[in-house]
């Protein structure tokens, strides 16, 4: 492998690391959220109405989501045009 190749692949690395990084604790705070709702909900009477998480939540989640997977998305391209160098 060429020094030219390797240090793209260097690249492709320090962006895919951050970017699973990333989507790892959004799931975890997902989860993490779910949880205390599901602890709410179980202690309200049945005939209250269901919990939901806020559009706020909602939205980081999905805007986490979509850094990470764009993130390892660039990295798989960079190290797809490493091998073609």
């Amino acid at each position: 492998m060429a020094l030219p190749a390797l240090l793209i692949n260097v690249v492709a690395l320090l962006v895919a690391c951050p970017g699973a990084a990333l989507l790892f604790i959004t799931r975890l705070r997902e989860q993490r959220a779910l949880a205390d709702l599901t602890a709410q909900s179980e202690d309200r009477a049945i005939d209250q109405p269901m919990l939901f998480l806020d559009v706020r939540t909602e939205r980081a989640h999905r805007l986490a989501y979509r850094l990470g997977f764009a993130c390892l998305g660039l990295a798989l391209a960079t190290s797809w045009l490493s091998t073609h160098l």
